[in-house]
């Protein structure tokens, strides 16, 4: 029987991989073989997360502390990238931020942050790492932008996000129609509101809970998982001629 997730051998880079979604996707990668380079700034998270994942999945995995808005910072994950493991071939762009304020109220920082982690970061890791993709010939780039990349809201005023990530999801074309004749792809995740340790609480209370009843065709919030297999099928060779695609994990929220 063919797996067509296999990624036994290949080398994934997950930025934001402390915790919530970018820890989730990291052990999918890893549930399928791949050995991980997880990026965040907390060093004590990515060593206990490095150890557990090597504990049950089997593979190696190097933990690197990194700012994704330093270029130092960067090109020194990716000189330690290629030297465990002399390769990267999958890069989840993960990690993110989000102001939320009317946006008569978002200050000058607030603006700049957001996007200096969520589109410049995003740019960085991906023109670094892809240096290396575009001398191997091969790479899969995910970036996770989100539903509001595509849309705006009337539930929290979060104008700075919203345009952050509409930025990446055109980033996304940008590269994709750049690097796909050098063999690599790049698509993004779109995701709605997702369970994690961080978002439960508000997610289960009354407003948010009328919020999904009704926005969202399916009627409630994405479960921890449901990231999994887009993120698997956009990192394995079974995506091998889709490139340049955003696409909505959001329950439908997107599509009315």
């Amino acid at each position: 029987m063919k797996n067509y997730f296999d990624l036994t051998g290949q080398v994934a880079v997950v930025t934001g991989a402390s915790a919530g979604l970018g820890l989730q996707m990291a052990k999918a990668f890893a549930n399928q073989g791949a050995n991980l380079v997880l990026l965040a700034r907390r060093q004590n998270l990515l060593d206990e997360n490095a150890a557990a994942i090597k504990a049950e999945y089997g593979v190696e995995v190097l933990p690197f502390a990194c700012d994704i808005t330093s270029p130092e910072r960067v090109k020194a994950a990716v000189e330690a990238t290629i030297a465990k493991f002399g390769r990267v071939d999958i890069l989840m762009n993960n990690a993110g931020t989000g102001a939320v304020a009317p946006a008569e109220e978002i200050t000058d920082e607030q603006f700049k942050h957001e996007m200096d982690i969520d589109l410049y970061g995003t740019f960085l890791c991906a023109r670094e790492f892809g240096k290396e993709m575009i001398k191997a010939g091969y790479g899969r780039i995910i970036n996770i932008a989100s539903m509001y990349g595509l849309v705006g809201n009337m539930i929290a005023g979060s104008a700075p996000y919203h345009a952050a990530k509409g930025g990446v999801v055109n980033l996304t074309r940008a590269l994709a129609a750049e690097w796909g004749s050098k063999g690599i792809t790049v698509n993004s995740i779109c995701p709605g509101y997702f369970y994690t340790d961080l978002t439960t609480a508000t997610l289960d209370s009354d407003f948010f809970q009328q919020i999904a009843k009704a926005n969202i065709p399916l009627k409630r919030y994405g479960r921890e998982g449901e990231l999994d297999s887009c993120a698997l099928f956009l990192a394995s060779p079974a995506s091998t001629y889709v490139n340049g695609q955003n696409i909505a994990v959001d329950g439908g929220y997107t599509c009315i």
